[in-house]
């Protein structure tokens, strides 16, 4: 059976540095959130596929990782109708038009570019936790 949590994020990303200031960032918008990592999209995909899973709110999806890549986890979330509308924000450091076009494509719900300042990140985030949580 699948449970619904009001305020839950995953964050998908390979770079625990990464992980940690996303994390950060989100605390300083909003502390009422509970997230969880994966390391990778192949932990995601099967953490969504356990019986009894908890399903996010919304899942921050990096596309660059070793392994499965984010845009073809972004495909399997897409194509299983458990999980398919749980909006996902791809949050990358990929500039490449083809990335955006490919994520879009594909089912993503926004396609945003990792800022360079932690400053920057948490503007990004607030704009986020509106449009997903307020």
């Amino acid at each position: 059976m699948e449970n619904s949590s009001q305020n839950l994020v995953f964050i998908v990303d390979d770079d625990p540095d990464d992980r940690q200031i996303i994390l950060e960032a989100f605390l300083e918008s909003n502390s009422s959130i509970d997230y969880t990592f994966f390391e990778n999209a192949q932990e995601l995909l099967n953490n969504l596929n356990e019986d009894g899973f908890v399903l996010p709110n919304l899942i921050i999806l990096d596309l660059n990782m070793p392994g499965i890549m984010g845009l073809q986890a972004l495909k399997e979330i897409r194509s299983n109708k458990k999980y398919s509308q749980i909006p996902i924000v791809v949050l990358t450091t990929s500039t490449l038009k083809k990335d955006r076009v490919m994520s879009y494509e594909l089912g993503a719900s926004c396609f945003l570019t990792k800022p360079d300042t932690f400053t920057k990140l948490v503007e990004l985030v607030n704009a986020v936790n509106k449009l997903w949580f307020f």
